[in-house]
């Protein structure tokens, strides 16, 4: 299961609104197949394995990091698959919360023969699928807001200079995080003062991420689409609601970048499930711009609270990342 969940990851930000699923086959203590969700959602990570393994898969196990699909899409159910394959056992290690599965997979397996164990490794692959979760049961992409500042939370001298806070080795770990995320989102304000490209770089090829401009005014002169960018969408109006048109749109893992007023926003609507910040070493002072704008907080016990769960260093700043609750 560590190795379908290390094989999970590579699907990320590549098969939204699809979920990032890995699947290896065992038999006789050999790996026979593997695969996982293929770009743009298709085909399944079960399908790859299987037509990796071929007559190897009768009597395999499958482990699964995702109950197999139940319903007839574009391509046939993956727990009909399976079972035409002869794989004799199935670990998963969640159910599906898609109204269209829900439990289905497992019940078509078992009704075949198929043994089915379920919940191997459930925590990390709650952890890999926090989007797709999300968008699922709650109506919304997962959210990880991404703040780079000096030691005193600026991100930006009085003036507007902003570049370059933080190093090269921090700057290309953005580019790695947007990798894995299906779109970013900025406020209109940021768009105009910084014109940001907005896509991955330096990873080759990739699949990019949609851009998100949170704006009531024209759009900003912004580089265009195809290719080394990904389609441009403006929205405006109650973030609740904007979250939900990007679920609807396929969104499940969403990565905003500022600016403040933005990051205040969404933070006093309780809608970021992650934190991550790099911060260098310099000082900006009062009249530096701050990271977030006012969250009009009386007392602590109002301020969101995050934990910590990763620190490093990072060339010469500090990267650490926090998750909500």
């Amino acid at each position: 299961m560590a190795h379908a969940l290390r094989l999970s990851r590579r699907g990320l930000g590549n098969v939204w609104p699809n979920p990032a699923v890995g699947c290896v086959l065992v038999r006789e203590g050999r790996v026979v197949g593997r695969g996982w969700t293929q770009p743009g959602g298709r085909p399944h990570a079960e399908r790859v394995a299987l037509d990796q393994a071929g007559p190897l898969a009768r009597g395999a196990t499958a482990y699964v990091t995702l109950e197999p699909c139940a319903h007839h899409g574009r391509t046939p159910p993956c727990a009909e698959a399976l079972v035409s394959a002869g794989v004799a056992r199935v670990v998963s290690a969640l159910t599906d919360p898609d109204p269209r599965v829900a439990g289905r997979g497992h019940a078509m397996l078992r009704a075949a023969g198929t043994a089915v164990t379920e919940r191997m490794g459930e925590a990390q692959a709650r952890a890999v699928q926090a989007g797709f979760l999300a968008r699922v049961t709650r109506g919304r992409p997962f959210v990880t807001l991404k703040l780079a500042s000096s030691f005193d939370g600026r991100i930006a001298t009085a003036s507007g200079e902003s570049q370059w806070i933080t190093g090269p080795a921090a700057r290309r770990h953005v580019h790695a995080l947007r990798l894995i995320h299906d779109a970013i989102m900025v406020g209109g304000g940021t768009a105009r003062a910084d014109r940001p490209s907005l896509n991955v770089r330096g990873f080759g090829p990739v699949r990019q991420p949609a851009r998100v401009i949170v704006t009531t005014q024209p759009l900003p002169d912004l580089p265009g689409e195809g290719g080394d960018f990904g389609p441009l969408w403006q929205v405006s109006g109650d973030l609740d609601a904007i979250m939900a048109d990007l679920a609807r749109r396929g969104v499940t893992r969403l990565f905003c970048e500022g600016g403040g007023a933005l990051a205040a926003g969404l933070l006093r609507a309780g809608l970021v499930d992650q934190l991550v910040g790099y911060t260098a070493g310099l000082v900006l002072g009062q009249e530096g711009r701050a990271a977030i704008g006012p969250l009009a907080l009386t007392t602590l016990a109002d301020a969101p609270r995050f934990r910590l769960v990763e620190t490093r260093r990072m060339g010469g700043d500090l990267f650490h990342r926090w998750l909500a609750g």
